[in-house]
């Protein structure tokens, strides 16, 4: 039983409501009062089944789980076993109370994620100690968690705000012109302009529900799936960065793009269209922030992947854009992430990059970005010759 002592107790109630699991009456109600006195909202269980029960009650979950190892029926372990895949229970923060000839059950329990021990006998300060810890490091955990959340919520938010109004706005107010034609007398060359405006926001349009309907099939099993049934080995690389070209730099994009591929390169299992999708994306991003007048360069080459250290083929893009800070070249591959939308007025969605990567994975590959403020940046997307 914890040894108590009404020594620096808090009888504030700060009303967390702890699950303790313990076999031995006398030593649970002991646990209990201890932290009842201290404001704790505590429910009991006797056995790892009787947790469960607890946890699949329908009342609300406990903020912490204090667990003995050794106890019939259930043990702590398979209690712990049990509260991890749940995706509802995983964030729950799990004590140990343990003997110290438990060692096995220790290392057991490490593997599994459990966050703390105590070991009895324990005095009632430790208990407490071990508590308070454990739900102020989860609160501040959930607390940087809600600020990425609505910092994401808020890009997405302006993102549609701007890229989904501007193409909308431009369809609307040519429609409008063109349904009232008779109005306007409009000649048959002003009507092809706003044949020609319409049909650029509806390109524009359908390109961002594209890179959207990707991008969540990229966080889903769907991506994998895909994958897995159309991966076949590319034996024409070049064809396929040469389409990729064809369909960025139509007649109406002004920049130029100059072609520097590798002579022979080798074949390599892989999916036609997230690759070329992958290759739309850099170059997109190269035209975005490049100079009207800078070329922009598409490459392939054979090369070793920078962390795996395995042979494969590596497609790179090149633009003379404004180039990157340092602090910002891990952040770009993130979803939905623009680098000072605000100041640059930049468009995009903020998918492509977070794209890119996603493609890599799925390939066993991986990207990298080398970049000089002033100079532009270089995107490169490696490739294994052997996928895992």
């Amino acid at each position: 039983m914890p040894r108590l002592s009404m020594h620096n107790m808090n009888h504030t109630p700060n009303k967390a409501r702890l699950l303790v699991v313990e076999d031995e009456v006398n030593l649970l109600e002991g646990i209990r009062t201890v932290l009842e006195l201290d404001g704790y909202d505590v429910v009991t269980a006797e056995n790892g089944a009787q947790a469960l029960t607890q946890l699949r009650s329908g009342h609300p979950l406990p903020e912490l789980i204090v667990s003995d190892i050794m106890m019939p029926v259930m043990s702590g372990i398979e209690l712990l076993t049990e509260v991890r895949k749940n995706p509802e229970w995983i964030t729950i923060p799990f004590i140990f109370l343990t003997a110290r000839s438990e060692k096995s059950d220790v290392q057991r329990g490490k593997q599994l994620g459990v966050d703390d021990y105590l070991i009895k006998p324990f005095d009632a300060p430790d208990l407490l100690i071990a508590v308070e810890s454990r739900l102020n490091r989860i609160k501040a955990i959930n607390s940087v968690a809600s600020g990425a959340i609505v910092d994401l919520k808020q890009r997405i938010l302006t993102i549609l705000h701007h890229e989904f109004r501007t193409p909308l706005t431009f369809i609307v107010a040519y429609a409008d012109m063109l349904n009232n034609a008779e109005t306007y007398t409009l000649s048959n060359e002003e009507m092809l302009t706003f044949l020609k405006g319409v049909n650029t926001g509806a390109a524009r349009l359908r390109r961002l529900i594209e890179n959207f309907i990707q991008l969540v099939e990229m966080e889903t099993s769907d991506a994998r799936r895909n994958y897995e049934m159309r991966r076949t080995f590319i034996e024409n690389l070049p064809e396929l960065l040469q389409e990729a070209a064809m369909d960025v730099f139509t007649p109406e994009v002004k920049h130029t793009v100059t072609m520097d591929i590798e002579g022979t390169l080798p074949a390599f299992l892989g999916d036609l269209h997230y690759l070329c999708s992958a290759v739309i994306h850099l170059l997109d991003n190269a035209v975005k922030f490049s100079p009207v007048d800078q070329p922009i360069v598409l490459g392939a080459r054979t090369a070793m992947l920078p962390r795996k250290g395995e042979p494969g083929v590596e497609i790179w893009v090149r633009d003379s854009g404004r180039g990157i800070e340092p602090v910002e070249l891990s952040r770009i591959w993130e979803s939905f992430y623009q680098i000072d939308r605000v100041t640059f007025e930049d468009q995009g969605t903020g998918t492509g990059l977070a794209i890119v990567r996603a493609v890599a994975e799925l390939h066993g590959g991986e990207v990298t970005v080398q970049s000089a403020l002033g100079a532009g940046s270089t995107f490169s997307l490696f490739l294994p010759l052997k996928p895992d």
